[in-house]
């Protein structure tokens, strides 16, 4: 596998998402822990996306990247905690793009009163794309799946803001694929991610600063340790 940023694909929307993200600080740069227990050069905090401005243009990001994607769909499913705002922004986007389709979410315990059930929003049926920020060990969708299948619908896709394009660890122990590439091989499942780790790497390489040299020194490190 090629780890030279220069030589790889991106694009112009996963560029100016990198972008938007430093601007933001939702993507950062230091040393942080991550699930699996490795020391990562970057963090992506998708929850800091927190004021109207920011999640508007996150998802405008969401919405021109499910379209370049040619996935089709009936309806959007955001798993809780952050697939529920994330899947409410980016239904009003489509519809302001003129693609105007349902959404609903889960509760993480069941309600006993009122309508009841997990499930809140528009009823579970068809086509049904799930909405989240990143993927780990891809656990919350598989729980998304399951909830969609129970319902009667079909699980059409997974929309990401950044694949992170590492190993998947499981019990402690490194596995050969990414959680994305487990959902698309195994899960049969295709995934939209607005950007990917290389084009991080990419916008690193070519935004020669000496301010963001050490950073890029440091994740591609990482990235030739743990990517797939």
């Amino acid at each position: 596998m090629n780890m030279n940023a220069a030589n790889a694909q991106t694009s112009p929307l996963a560029q100016d998402f990198v972008r938007f993200a430093l601007e933001a600080g939702v993507l950062r740069f230091g040393e942080f822990k991550t699930k699996a227990g490795r020391l990562s050069p970057y963090f992506f905090n998708a929850g800091l996306f927190d004021d109207g401005a920011k999640l508007g243009q996150l998802a405008g990001f969401y919405a021109r990247r499910l379209i370049e994607s040619g996935i089709a769909f009936d309806m959007l499913f955001g798993p809780a905690y952050k697939g529920i705002p994330l899947a409410a922004a980016v239904a009003i986007e489509l519809a302001r793009l003129g693609r105007n389709v349902p959404f609903a979410y889960n509760r993480k315990e069941a309600k006993d009163h009122g309508e009841g059930g997990t499930l809140v929003g528009a009823p579970v049926r068809g086509r049904v794309l799930i909405v989240d920020d990143v993927m780990s060990a891809g656990t919350s969708v598989r729980e998304s799946i399951a909830m969609i299948a129970a319902a009667g619908a079909t699980p059409a896709g997974v929309a990401i803001a950044l694949d992170r394009q590492e190993k998947a660890s499981e019990g402690g122990v490194d596995m050969q694929w990414s959680a994305v590439q487990y959902v698309q091989g195994q899960l049969q499942l295709p995934v939209a991610a607005i950007a990917t780790l290389q084009d991080l790497l990419h916008y690193l390489q070519s935004t020669a600063s000496d301010e963001l040299a050490p950073h890029l020194q440091r994740v591609t490190a990482y990235r030739e340790r743990y990517g797939v």
